[in-house]
């Protein structure tokens, strides 16, 4: 199969497809690293209104079956992160009904893993007391922890804004974690991530930042499950990661360094919570099984192939990556259109879609080559008036 696909100097050019077919395996898990793929939210298009200014309305059915195709990978799902676009579309309210159902929905599914987000993106934007961030968080750990699932600490705007010192986070972190119903996994998301993040943990300079999170982990050890980790700078991860106690995993959230960081060597490994396995879940699916049984070559030839991908989608400005992440879903037939909560659908050109269409294919994440081609010239057709022509 060809289509015509526009270049970086704007010119067209044909691309022969890779993959006619791929074949995955749906079965249990048999990886020996623990593995969350970070999932994304279905809009209705057709009941959405004003998608900048109003609350999306949520295709729930496509939604949970997304969630149903990532568990029957053998992959757990982070439910209401970042890449279901929290604080980029989608509101607490959304979230917080997104955590109930998804909770709920993994109850009567075999295998089932889940986790989910935790904030204070109910508070105003802008600077607020300690207190008030403390409580909202509560709120929020209390909808997760009600719903039956363990939490993910996610970063605070509203704390980044507010906190003096690096004391300030201890003491907020502390105390959230000393109630905690069971172990925490903390969140440490970049300001390439989200600008509103610069100076996380009360300095600027990440050898002190790594210093208040290596204290923190310390006096709460007990209640710390680990620590997602997006720097998308290995040297942190790895310097972290031999920092942490026995028993706290490291989650790679490194969407350009996984391969290598999940591999680890002989100083130790990370486990996983990645925006990329969303659309990548049946390649690193297959990836992990081979990792498990000890046919590392075998995973990075499978896995390697997929950072390229990773590195178009995460690129500047890496905040807008969920355009891609949906893409991929809407080409590989997970939802019937290209449609995102907010519009973010034009958070990206059509010279990055086109990219990422290649790379997708050189990878094997197009499931359906067929349905993605003729999803992909339907798209350039009405984005870009690129009429394809018998090749």
């Amino acid at each position: 199969m060809n289509i015509l696909l526009p270049d970086a100097q704007g010119c067209l050019r044909i691309h022969a497809l890779k993959h006619s077919s791929v074949e995955f395996a749906r079965q249990p898990s048999r990886f020996n690293r623990v593995v969350y793929a970070a999932a994304h939210v279905v809009v209705n298009p057709l009941a959405s209104r004003d998608p900048w200014d109003s609350r999306p309305v949520v295709d729930w059915d496509a939604t949970l079956a997304f969630r149903d195709h990532l568990w029957s990978l053998g992959l757990g799902v982070a439910e209401a992160m970042d890449t279901a676009q929290r604080g980029m579309g989608v509101p607490w309210d959304t979230a917080k009904e997104l955590i109930e159902r998804s909770v709920r929905h993994a109850r009567f599914t075999d295998g089932a893993r889940i986790v989910c987000g935790a904030g204070t993106d109910q508070l105003p934007a802008g600077p607020a007391s300690l207190e008030a961030i403390e409580r909202a968080y509560r709120e929020q750990f209390d909808v997760v922890q009600g719903a039956g699932s363990r939490v993910i600490m996610m970063a605070s705007r509203a704390l980044a804004a507010s906190a003096q010192t690096a004391a300030d986070y201890l003491r907020v972190y502390g105390r959230l974690l000393q109630d905690a119903d069971e172990p925490v996994i903390l969140h440490w998301l970049g300001e390439m991530f989200d600008s509103t993040l610069t100076g996380y943990w009360g300095s600027r300079d990440l050898g002190e930042a790594l210093d208040t999170v290596c204290e923190l982990i310390e006096r709460h050890r007990s209640k710390v499950d680990g620590i997602k980790v997006s720097l998308l700078d290995p040297a942190w991860e790895i310097a972290l990661r031999e920092r942490l106690p026995d028993g706290v995993r490291m989650y790679t959230g490194d969407d350009f360094n996984y391969a290598e960081l999940i591999q680890g060597d002989d100083r130790g490994h990370s486990h996983a919570l990645l925006g990329i396995f969303d659309p990548i879940a049946p390649v690193a699916a297959q990836a992990l099984r081979s990792l498990a049984q000890g046919r590392v070559k075998e995973y990075r030839e499978a896995m390697d192939p997929t950072v390229d991908l990773s590195r178009e989608l995460f690129r500047s400005p890496t905040r807008h990556y969920k355009a891609g992440v949906v893409f991929l879903a809407w080409l590989n037939g997970h939802q019937n259109h290209f449609s995102m909560a907010g519009g973010l659908q034009s958070a990206r050109d059509v010279l990055h879609y086109a990219r990422v269409f290649e790379l997708a294919d050189r990878c094997g994440a197009l499931i359906d080559p067929e349905l993605a081609v003729r999803r992909m010239k339907a798209f350039l057709q009405v984005n870009a008036g690129i009429e394809q022509v018998s090749t």
